[in-house]
Parts: C-alpha cells; structure tokens; sequence
C-alpha cells in the first residue's frame, strides 16, 4: 500500500475506486466497504483509494470537547487497512479551512479534481461537506455531472454486522476486550517507545518496559492487567501489560507497562506494539509487596494460560 500526506502526491495510475472516512478501528463495519470497494476495483480493472483525514474532524470542529479518544493511532489505522488489501492510502488534514469546503466543492475539487475518482463506495447515511450539508442524494445528483459511478452499502449490510467506533469505545474504556475485539475483528493494540522506567518491577521479580504513547489522542482502556502478545525488535513475545497509577507502589502517574515472559534485555528506545487478549482483573491496591508479588505470580499463571 502506498501511503500520501498530501493529495498532491497523488498521481491515480488506474480507474480509482474511492472511499473516504476516518476508519478509526478500521472494525467489521468498516471491512465489509473495503471488500465491496476491492471487488468493484477488480471487476473494473482499477486500484483501491482511502481517503482518511487526520486530526478527527471533531477535533477540530469542538476544539473544546475532550472526551473524543481514538480507537487505532494514525499508523495502527495505516497498518490494518494495508493488511485488509488496499492499494492507495491518502491522510488529508482537516482544518478549519478545509471543513468549510461545501459539498459541491468537495466533490468537484478534491474527490474528482485531485483524486481522479471514477467510482465512489460509501456506508449507509454518509454525511460529508460545510455543515454535513450533503447526502447520498447529493452525490445522486453530482455523479452524473462529474462523470463518477456511485455505491452506497446498504443499511441491512451494515446492520447486519452491528458495529460501531462508539461500541467499540464503550467496551475499552469498561475493560471489556473481548467485546472489543470482536466488534473490530482484530485486537486492540497500544504503540509507543520503551522508555526508562523506576526499575520497581525488577525488584518485585517481574520487569517491565515502560511503553510511552506519543499520540494524545489515543484510547487507554481500563485499568488493569491483562494478557497480551507483544512484538519489539523483530521477536514476537507472551506477556502481560498493566494499565494504572500503582496504588500499592503510591504512584501518582498512570503507568503502560509490559512484563514479556521469557525475556531479560534491554529494550530502551524500541518501538513495541502490544496485542491486548484478555482482561485479567482490575488494578489493586496490595497493603504490603510481599502481598503484590503473590498476587502478580497469580496474574503471570492466569496470562499463560490464556495465551496457551
């Protein structure tokens, strides 16, 4: 997959089959137009387009509203649409100047103009434009103009599959994993650099690398532990990753941390993307450490059999 940060950079090489969208969690839902929009590309001998925007426009139209977290970080999202197959990924930023694009000019100037699209798959009830002024009766209405086929996923499709960003987020922020993955048909994954931590975890027998998470926006879900694979320096491990303030340790911060079972090195400076499973329990406050270490050999037995 070819990836764009500028729809400049983008010269389309065959009959562009578009669709746009945030696609955060790139979940069931979302799939299910990315494999409609790769059968039309096939049939039609032409190359699969996602146009996505980054920030999320609600980021930018409610500057003020911080409670929107974003399920996948813009390279997870680059990642999971490059595993579903397709060809073309273009990252529009969304500004002020550009979300006063009305739907017309959208259309003519950016989907047609820039991107040369000749068949534009959509979801069910896709609003786009100043205001979210146009519809899928608005493109009725310019694809004949502009000169583009048109697809609209129909509704029973989509319900069919019964998802959406708003579950999926729910289920995170509950600690409920399982939930999650099966709405989004992947696991859930946390991306960051291995930085240096307090080296408590090496005291208590169980080390860890302390993961930073560059993206503000990015959901944490529930505290806790919870079973994981992880992948950091080309090797692939079993683990567990806690989620929390370490009460028994009297933190104030809220610490990612991963334990990887059968592993002592150093991983400083790595970039490790993290495979949540399964939730363990939730975080704990222990009264002594000798009580913490008992209960965090319980979570190591718990995470290994899960991960069997």
């Amino acid at each position: 997959m070819r990836v764009y940060h500028s729809l400049e950079d983008f010269h389309p090489e065959a009959h562009a089959v578009v669709t746009i969208g945030t696609f955060d969690g790139v979940h069931a839902g979302h799939r299910k137009i990315i494999e409609r929009l790769k059968e039309i590309a096939r049939e039609q001998n032409g190359q699969t387009v996602v146009l996505t925007f980054y920030p999320h426009p609600r980021l930018v139209l409610q500057p003020d509203d911080n409670d929107l977290k974003m399920i996948t970080t813009l390279e997870e999202r680059s990642r999971l649409l490059e595993e579903y197959g397709v060809d073309h990924l273009i990252i529009r930023e969304f500004n002020a100047g550009f979300s006063r694009l009305s739907a017309v000019e959208f259309v003519r100037d950016i989907l047609v103009g820039k991107i040369g699209m000749k068949t534009l798959v959509i979801g069910h009830d896709h609003h786009f434009g100043r205001n979210r002024e146009g519809s899928y009766k608005t493109l009725e209405e310019l694809a004949p103009v502009y000169g583009f086929g048109l697809e609209e996923i129909p509704e029973q499709v989509v319900n069919e599959v019964a998802v959406s960003s708003t579950k999926i987020r729910k289920a995170l922020l509950s600690g409920n994993i399982a939930e999650a993955n099966v709405l989004m048909g992947h696991d859930f994954m946390l991306s960051g650099k291995v930085v240096a931590g307090d080296k408590m975890g090496r005291q208590l027998g169980f080390p860890t690398a302390n993961i930073s998470i560059e993206d503000p926006y990015k959901l944490i879900p529930a505290d806790g532990i919870y079973a994981v694979h992880a992948e950091c320096a080309g090797q692939s491990f079993k683990g567990m990753l806690y989620i929390g303030k370490r009460p028994s340790l009297k933190g104030t911060d809220r610490r990612i941390e991963v334990n990887l079972f059968d592993f002592d090195g150093d991983l400083y400076n790595q970039w490790i993307n993290v495979h949540l499973k399964a939730r363990i329990r939730g975080d704990e406050n222990f009264d002594n450490l000798a009580q913490l270490q008992l209960k965090m050999e319980e979570d190591r037995l718990h995470a290994t059999k899960l991960l069997s």
